[in-house]
């Protein structure tokens, strides 16, 4: 037996009890501390600054639309209380606008410093890999990636000097694909990002965690029903020779089919997400996702990729 294998097991045997432990610990006071949330405008990230604010943390909510109606409604929520909800105009994919959002974040830093940060804009779309043009990957790229770690970059001093939270939405389907492969492998980057960060930053005391929600589509904006005549217009004529009408209608049907099967109780992922920023002890990883899903996942993570490509084109083929 290796010399270090008795020491590796009596680890592994404490590794449970140091986290309930930790999880047993007093829970954070969010008065005093500032949060950060891109992506405010309408779903899971307009839901958490709300709870935020009445958990009494100072939030800042990012919104690309500040005249638009779910900016207007953050603002109407901030009249109430003077000062502890701001609402700034940040598009992430604009470096200047990243920094403007650290400069009023600085100029209004409540007693206990900045606390979190929560990047959660996004963008979705269908469409399978040759339909898209470079330009729309591109654009995906920029929102979901680059934009979380130009704002992640913008602010790790700040989470460094006080050893605060950064919190990523990714997705089941960074592990597999249904037809958004564009989403998807946006998702599978930020997770690897995520996995060094987190490594990075042990030493400084900043905790990094991932939301991995499953088919939320009813409860966001991100990804409304696509159609088909749409995707038809928009295809090279390359694609228009190899592919035709009714197979689009098809593909298109099947992914509207899985959006209508979305859930609409968005605050089961803003309950992981406001975990990830109070718990003693967060997690890692957040999976919230029905059951199906995460058998899916289960498969893709354990099994060959041949029986995974296998369901999935069969799921495909009905």
């Amino acid at each position: 037996m290796c010399p270090a294998a008795p020491l590796l097991l009596l680890l592994l045997l404490l590794l449970p009890l140091v986290w309930l432990w930790r999880r047993g610990a007093a829970a954070l006071e969010p008065a005093g501390r500032a949060v950060l949330i891109t992506g405010c405008d309408s779903g899971f990230g307009h839901l958490l600054a709300l709870r935020l604010h009445r958990l009494g943390f100072t939030v800042f909510a990012g919104c690309l639309c500040p005249a638009g109606e779910g900016a207007r409604r953050l603002q109407r929520e901030a009249a109430a209380d003077s000062g502890r909800l701001r609402v700034l105009r940040l598009d992430v994919t604009r470096h200047r606008d990243v920094l403007a959002a650290k400069e009023l974040v600085l100029s209004h830093l409540p007693e206990r410093g900045f606390w979190g940060l929560v990047n959660n804009a996004g963008i979705s779309t269908f469409g399978e890999t040759g339909w898209l043009s470079m330009e729309k990957y591109e654009k995906f790229a920029d929102v979901n990636l680059l934009g979380s770690i130009r704002t992640t970059l913008a602010f790790l001093p700040l989470l460094r000097k006080y050893k605060g939270r950064i919190v990523f939405m990714s997705s089941i389907v960074a592990y597999f694909s249904l037809g958004n492969g564009i989403y998807s492998m946006t998702k599978a980057a930020i997770e690897k990002f995520c996995d060094a960060l987190r490594l990075e930053m042990k030493k400084f005391g900043v905790q990094v965690c991932i939301i991995q929600p499953g088919n939320y589509a009813r409860s966001t904006k991100i990804q409304p029903p696509v159609s088909a005549e749409e995707i038809w217009n928009e295809l090279s004529e390359e694609e228009k020779a190899v592919y035709n009408k009714e197979y689009v209608q098809e593909r298109a049907n099947f992914f509207n089919n899985i959006l209508s099967e979305g859930s609409t109780n968005g605050n089961e992922v803003v309950d992981a997400m406001v975990d990830a920023l109070t718990s003693p002890a967060p997690k890692a990883r957040y999976m919230v996702a029905k059951l199906k899903e995460k058998a899916l996942v289960l498969v893709c993570a354990l099994f060959p990729t041949v029986v995974m490509d296998s369901v999935l084109s069969f799921a495909l083929s009905k």
